[in-house]
This record gives C-alpha cells, structure tokens and sequence, in this order.
C-alpha cells in the first residue's frame, strides 16, 4: 500500500555516557520529528541539579527537556518505561507504585507535553534473598492491574494513555499474541499495544544463545506470526510502533560469552547490547524486521514510528557518538520511508 503516513522519533536506549541536550540536538539536526524520554535520563539530569536526586529536581529536568524540546521542534512520544509493574505479587508495593510513581509520571509527562506512558510487560526476577517469584502469570490479576491503571489515566486532565509491550523476555508476556490478548481483555479506550519489530522477531525467529541465531523453526514462524498480526490487530489499538533489527553474534550467548549474565535471559543480554537500525546488515542485522514493519504500516497504521536502539556502541566516549547514531537512524528510516512508499 502506497502513501502511508508514518512520523519518525528516535530513541538512543539508556547510555548516558553522552549527555541528553546533545542526543537531542542530534536527532533534531538529522531530521527526526520526535523522541521518546527514558524516565533514567531525567533521573540522570536530576542527579546534576543542586540537591541531587529530588522529586522537584526531577521536575526540573523535565522542564529542561521540555525547553530543548520546544527549540528544536521535537515532540516527546511516549515516556518510558513504566516496567514491574503487572502482576506483582505484593500488593503493597502494587498500590505504592500507583499511588506514588504513577502520580509523579503523570506530572512529569504533563511537563513533557506527552499523553504516553509505555509499560513493558514484566520480567522481574525472583526475590534474590528468597528465590520466590514476585510475579504471577494470573491472566486476571495483570488484566485488573492495567485495567486500574489504564482507569486512573482516564482521570487525568488531559487523559493519558498507555502502550503495553511484549518484551521477547517477558516472564509470562513474551509475544505480541498474549500481549494483544491482554490488550482486548483491558478493553479501556486509553490502553493499546506498542509493536516492536525486535522483540516480535526476536521470540519468534532468533534464539541468540544458539550458533546459527535462529530457533529451529524461524522462518515458517515469524511468517505465521506476520499472518496472525494482520489478521488479528485492530490498528487503532497500536499507539506507536518501534522498529530497530539485532545483530548476529559470532558466537552464542551462553555461559563464557562476555554478555553472559547467568540469571538474565539471553535475549536480554543480546538485546541490550546489540540492536541495528534496520537495513544495516554489514552490521551483522539479519531479523526480517521490514517484513513486520511493512505488515503493519499494510494494516493502515499511521503515527509514530520510534527506532528504539540499545547498543554497546551508545557507550563510544567519542563526542561524535551521539551524531553518528542519529545519521545511521535517519539513513535507517529513509531506506524504510522509500521501500514501503509511505508519506511522512
């Protein structure tokens, strides 16, 4: 399908070696329309304020941001990410999030200008001192949670809404199906789906701690699973989209490789330090990434497109690092932009 619209943003993942003003000036430079804020990055900028870590320097940041934001022309997407949130067991530490982060995220994403908090799907480990699980995989406890939560956005003035996303690490949500299912379930007009092509293929088609990168069954999968999203997604429900490929690995991610980390998943490791934009396959970039993106700009999506990359390469103390990520995400999306025909 021709003339899809589509907007860009860009999200450079948590690496703050290089400081926030820069990364945005860079995306801006390069052309990107928006960006998507990680919660630590203010955090980060609080942190240098007179006082440290505060909630008014927090505050602070935020309006920081928003300042360079509105020079630059770039808008704040989403906020994210709202994460250990689903599902938890102590029902205590549940209300305190919702009583306390929840209150100073909606003040922070007034600040920002953005109506968009992303949740990703669980993934808290088991209590360190205990070994008992801290989540539970109870369909009816995660649906009331974003159902709780999705209902407190509606209070705001203006409302906010909530993108949920499968993490292809997520304890009990790990495929965009559950997380789908989950959304329908919530059924709140606030709460949708954020799609990712990385965590998309990287459940269904790659399996990083095995030698060729691929589960056994990659390619006749991520084809049904392509087939199932155009088939069952209500694109109004799909708030913003992310697309980013990974990179395949010389060697499996197992114990002895230098991302090994032996209690955290292997696609975790390998996500957190090895995502590509798309079309950098000299980069070592081999998901079919452009096969999902182009799946759901086909079902009429039309919004924000965010190129969320984690990379060890965002830890580069060279100054050019920041400018040289915007420019391989803009030639990413313009390579997109000209394959798919869509109008931005």
């Amino acid at each position: 399908m021709a003339n899809r619209p589509a907007i860009s943003s860009l999200s450079l993942g948590r690496a703050w070696v290089h400081e926030l003003p820069v990364k945005l000036e860079q995306a801006a430079n390069q052309g990107f329309q928006g960006i998507e804020i990680f919660y630590e990055d203010l955090e980060y900028l609080s942190r240098q304020l007179p006082g440290g870590l505060t909630r008014n320097n927090l505050l602070q940041g935020a309006r920081q941001v928003r300042r360079i934001c509105r020079s630059l022309n770039l808008k704040v997407i989403a906020l994210q990410p709202f994460w250990f949130y689903e599902g938890l067991l102590d029902r205590a530490e549940h209300d305190r999030l919702l009583a306390e982060k929840l209150t100073l995220w909606f003040e922070l994403g007034r600040i920002l200008k953005t109506d968009t908090i992303l949740i990703p799907s669980n993934f808290l480990p088991p209590d360190p001192q205990t070994g008992k699980p801290r989540i539970t995989g109870d369909m009816d406890i995660i649906v009331g949670d974003l159902q709780q939560i999705a209902d407190l956005g509606l209070k705001q003035s203006p409302p906010f809404r909530f993108a949920y996303e499968s993490l292809a690490w997520g304890t009990y949500v790990n495929t965009w199906e559950k997380c789908w299912d989950i959304v329908c379930q919530v059924d709140r007009p606030n709460l949708g789906i954020c799609l990712d092509t990385f965590n998309i293929a990287a459940r269904v088609y790659a399996d990083p701690s095995l030698p060729t990168g691929k589960t056994a069954t990659a390619d006749a999968d991520i084809k049904a699973t392509i087939s199932r999203l155009i088939r069952r997604i209500d694109v109004r429900k799909v708030f913003f989209i992310q697309i980013v490929d990974g990179e395949r690995l010389s060697a499996p991610l197992v114990e002895g490789h230098e991302w090994y980390v032996q209690e955290q998943p292997s696609r975790m490791s390998w996500s957190r330090n090895a995502r590509l934009f798309a079309y950098e396959q000299d980069r070592g970039g081999y998901l079919p990434v452009v096969d999902i993106a182009k799946a759901i700009f086909d079902m009429g999506f039309e919004g924000w497109a965010s190129l969320e990359l984690f990379s060890r390469t965002l830890v580069d103390p060279d100054p050019k690092t920041p400018e040289k990520h915007a420019k391989r995400g803009i030639e990413s999306w313009n390579k997109l932009v000209r394959d798919l025909q869509l109008r931005t």
